[in-house]
């Protein structure tokens, strides 16, 4: 009797646990609204479209170079005996930057000078034989007039003296050609002091006192030195193909550089490259890019214009007079400001999204097939024809309207890093939805219903 009482506290217990079980998981499901009242409906977030100013920026990076450098290689080939010049010295044009050995092409001079010494004594030898050859011309002619001598013995004179003639002014070119050989030999000799071709800093220092160098004569002869005029600085980038063609000479630049953290300079595009530069070619990584030019209009790199070197900060304030020291090879990311909208209509860019509406009337119509989708005829008879869908893409957001997210198509402007102009299908004051990125791009619909949950701190 006892064993049959205590079953059936057991059972009664067990009863009464699940059923306490069974309340809490349907209070739990009450709360959650999984059952009994109305479907909530998509949590978006949302922003509202403002009136804002736009710009639309082209970025790329590149190196800071000099926009004016010449390479120093010299014309004849010898061993340099001064180098008047270490790198980083500011030089004027005119200064002395090397000399090079001169004693062979001083001893070219003085062999091509005997040369031509030897030449005039032949013309002034030549001079005296025409002379001969003339007077012995005239006496033959009177004789052969007079028939004393016969016509063979005049033909012979008469060519003598013709003769005579020509090696006279073989020797006067003869003396041409030497004096030109000499006037060579000196500019050469000339050539072996190098001068700076323009003021400028000294970059690249590639010799030292001793080395022999070669000339240009017949290739690019060895570079020594670079000149360049290091205030003057620009930065050299690389812009994508579909990029360069929003980018204009004369469009401003903001310039950021690795050395100079938190720090913007400004630029100038100066120049923009026609030829392409092109990587991977025939390859699925072919790039194709343009070089671009953007000149460094902030103040930069002082006393390397020849002045005298000035303090770049002071103590009191030292970000007041803060003049950047730019040198050749820094890296550098320019933002080309290409166009300016000024208080349009704009959202931020996430919440423009693509949908194909053709896919809709599909949906909404599935017994017009035939409007939706073109045959065509296989090639061959024994091949299924080809089934081509119609497609009608459009760019849309989606404005919250009495708590559904209704679908507009737009058409858009310029846009920057975060905002997107809109020219039509908007008005300032629209609710919108700008995320989750998963919602916008494939879930949301038409006429869905939604619920907005934004942060309290999130700035529209």
């Amino acid at each position: 009797m006892g064993k049959k009482k205590s079953s059936s506290k057991k059972t009664l217990f067990t009863i009464l646990g699940v059923f306490i079980v069974i309340l809490v998981v349907a209070v739990g499901l009450k709360m959650t609204g999984v059952i009994g009242g109305e479907k909530v409906g998509t949590t978006v977030e949302t922003a509202t479209a403002k009136l804002k100013t736009i710009t639309q920026v082209v970025s790329a990076s590149g190196k800071i170079q000099p926009e004016v450098e010449v390479i120093i290689r010299p014309d004849v080939s010898g061993e340099i005996i001064e180098l008047a010049v270490k790198e980083g010295d500011f030089v004027r044009k005119g200064d002395l930057l090397v000399r090079i050995k001169p004693d062979i092409y001083q001893a070219q001079i003085d062999n091509l000078n005997a040369a031509l010494l030897s030449e005039k004594a032949r013309l002034e030898q030549s001079k005296a034989t025409l002379i001969q050859a003339e007077a012995s011309y005239k006496r033959d002619k009177e004789l052969f007039d007079k028939k004393v001598i016969s016509e063979m013995d005049y033909i012979q004179s008469k060519s003598n003296w013709d003769s005579q003639k020509a090696s006279l002014k073989s020797a006067e070119y003869q003396i041409q050609s030497a004096e030109a050989r000499l006037r060579q030999a000196q500019e050469e000799l000339e050539q072996t002091v190098i001068r700076a071709p323009q003021d400028g800093s000294v970059t690249g220092l590639a010799v030292e006192e001793g080395e022999r160098v070669l000339g240009n004569s017949q290739m690019a002869g060895t570079e020594m030195m670079r000149v360049s005029l290091l205030d003057r600085m620009e930065v050299l980038v690389e812009v994508n193909e579909n990029d360069i063609v929003n980018v204009s000479l004369t469009d401003t630049t903001r310039i950021e550089v690795d050395a100079y953290p938190e720090r913007k300079f400004n630029g100038i595009v100066t120049e923009i490259a026609n030829s392409a530069r092109i990587t991977g070619a025939g390859s699925n990584e072919q790039v194709t890019n343009y070089q671009v030019k953007v000149r460094i209009v902030t103040p930069h790199n002082p006393g390397l214009s020849g002045d005298e070197l000035v303090k770049t900060e002071s103590i009191e304030n030292p970000g007041e007079s803060f003049v950047p020291n730019f040198k050749p090879g820094m890296s550098a990311t320019v933002d080309i400001e290409t166009q300016t909208a000024t208080n349009v209509v704009s959202v931020p860019i996430q919440s423009v999204t693509v949908r194909d509406f053709a896919a809709d009337k599909k949906n909404d119509n599935s017994d017009s097939e035939n409007d939706e989708e073109v045959r065509v005829e296989a090639a061959s008879s024994t091949d299924d024809d080809l089934v081509i869908k119609r497609e009608d893409f459009r760019k849309v957001v989606f404005k919250i309207v009495d708590g559904q997210a209704i679908r507009v198509p737009v058409e858009t402007g310029i846009s920057d890093n975060t905002h997107i102009q809109i020219t039509s299908g908007l008005e300032v004051g629209d609710e919108i939805v700008i995320g989750s990125y998963r919602v916008l791009s494939r879930t949301l619909k038409n006429e869905d219903k939604v619920s907005v949950q934004n942060n309290s701190n999130e700035e529209n």
